[in-house]
């Protein structure tokens, strides 16, 4: 069977040979890979690298790449928001299952282990500042993965329905889509010690979130509905923008992923926490400890 080619419009290559956005090359790519928002928290994670071997910075993307326990590891930053979730994913799986030089889809796939720490507010009052809290299923206000073919395949189509009429989701919006993280890293990486909920990936920190400053909302109380939401028992824990583009994208592809937040603010109580670093560093040192 003849192998795809991909053309050059729509996968963009640099001079130098690494993929366009992320400016990483295939040899630097580890298949254990940890995702933070922040360019600036990618050092505070590879201080938990016992070596380190590159460190590039593009844009909002900066990779550094080294060693725990003798097995390779990077910890990439993504920025802020679902389209950039896009541009890293698929980015990542190209540089693992496209020859860049050829253009074509290699035979054996490669799998990519993936995990985002990052942070996130609570929509329970009963989740307070400090949890850790695990994206065991995430709901997608952004779309993105309506854009793909296969999404049907992984969605809880089920959960959608019930989600959208409770709430009365308006169809101006994206569609919600629904999808799991990877069982398995989630029995790997929680514990006891972190709460396992079901996370919104958001569009926006403001008004897709419910916050109002100078401009009015669309429509007020859409937060204290999703708060009430319940489906077979479980409820919606808490907001953040990231996740549902991850792990939607990496069930599509064929890799591993899931998401762990530290809640810096509770919605339901209007409390938070700027000064949140300690509670942040001492998560990555728990999630690089249970994934090694």
């Amino acid at each position: 069977m003849e192998r795809k080619v991909i053309e050059s419009s729509e996968l963009l290559i640099n001079p130098d040979g690494s993929i366009f956005h992320l400016h990483l090359h295939p040899e630097q790519l580890a298949d254990k890979i940890i995702m933070v928002g922040d360019p600036g928290r990618v050092p505070t994670v590879a201080e938990f690298f016992d070596t380190k071997d590159f460190d590039v910075q593009s844009r909002e993307f900066r990779t550094i790449g080294g060693t725990v326990r003798g097995k390779r590891v990077m910890c990439i930053s993504h920025g802020i928001g679902p389209d950039n979730m896009d541009i890293v994913v698929n980015e990542l799986d190209a540089l693992a299952n496209i020859d860049l030089q050829t253009r074509t889809v290699k035979e054996n796939h490669r799998t990519l282990t993936m995990v985002r720490i990052g942070t996130s507010g609570s929509l329970q009052p009963d989740i307070p500042v400090g949890t850790a809290v695990i994206a065991e299923k995430s709901i997608g206000f952004d779309g993105v993965l309506n854009y793909y073919a296969g999404c049907k395949d992984v969605n809880d189509a089920e959960f959608e329905d019930a989600f959208r009429k409770d709430t009365d989701w308006d169809d101006r919006w994206a569609r919600p889509y629904i999808v799991a993280s990877d069982g398995e890293l989630v029995k790997k990486i929680g514990g006891e010690d972190m709460v396992k909920g079901i996370t919104i990936s958001a569009v926006g920190f403001y008004g897709p979130q419910g916050r109002e400053l100078r401009l009015p909302l669309a429509r007020r109380g859409l937060n204290e509905s999703i708060e009430r939401f319940e489906f077979k028992g479980r409820r919606i824990t808490n907001y953040e923008m990231e996740s549902a583009p991850l792990q939607g994208l990496s069930l599509l592809l064929g890799h591993k992923a899931m998401t762990v937040c530290s809640i810096i603010a509770n919605r339901f109580n209007h409390n938070a926490t700027p000064n949140y670093k300690t509670a942040m560093t001492d998560l990555i040192a728990t999630v690089i400890e249970r994934m090694f």
